[in-house]
């Protein structure tokens, strides 16, 4: 698991006391990722609880998600928009690895949010790209994006096209654990980072604020 940048594990710990407590499933799926190797590649229990307090101030009904992992943050939005719209919340999850999005289904069905959760698993811009054909374009109210950093660009496109004006989209590793603030660092993943920040600040289709949450979270307002 990951945490937020710069946080002693008094500080992870003082959060967890004082934030809303996990859901049981959430906390098992937390506890039983920890002990995978790509651990760090779920989000943290405080990132988890922000994403829930913006779906539900913004009622979200309808959300994408780019990049599944054993379903923490599905779990979490999930969630969130189940307790505001039960069976009617819809939430597409996009992944193309079938052992961890296996796992995920486990929570899913466990925390009893599975039919509300629609998983497609092939490349996320395709599938992206098939619900703008079907005519999806400004149904979506939310979209969070964790998935190879050099498709961001593609994803923050296709996403646009999917929110409705006033739906929000968070990208997570903005930060990408301090490299994009380093200069020599010209590997592609950081320069694709880089370069969507600074797109972001400057669309005028959206509003666009960094956050120093989890590994840097982006959140991106449509206009």
């Amino acid at each position: 698991m990951s945490s937020s940048l710069g946080l002693t594990p008094e500080l992870v710990a003082y959060l967890a006391r004082v934030n809303p407590p996990e859901h049981p499933v959430l906390a098992r799926c937390r506890e039983e990722t920890q002990r995978l190797p790509m651990a760090r590649m779920q989000i943290s229990p405080e990132q988890g609880a922000f994403m829930q307090a913006i779906v539900r101030m913004i009622s979200a009904k309808r959300a994408f998600e780019v990049g599944v992992f054993t379903g923490y943050s599905s779990l979490a939005i999930a969630l969130a928009m189940h307790y505001a719209h039960g069976g009617a919340a819809r939430l597409l999850a996009c992944d193309i690895n079938e052992d961890w999005t296996a796992k995920a289904q486990t929570y899913w069905r466990e925390a009893k949010v599975d039919g509300i959760i629609d998983l497609t698993l092939a490349p996320a811009a395709d599938t992206l790209d098939l619900r703008i054909q079907a005519r999806e374009t400004g149904l979506y109210d939310f979209g969070f994006i964790d998935a190879d950093k050099t498709g961001y660009d593609a994803y923050y496109e296709r996403g646009l096209m999917l929110l409705r004006p006033g739906g929000v989209m968070m990208f997570d590793n903005m930060l990408w654990s301090g490299s994009v603030a380093d200069e020599g660092d010209h590997s592609p993943d950081t320069v694709a980072l880089r370069t969507l920040a600074l797109k972001a600040k400057s669309d005028p289709r959206v509003f666009s604020a960094m956050t120093a949450i989890g590994d840097g979270l982006m959140v991106v307002v449509k206009r």
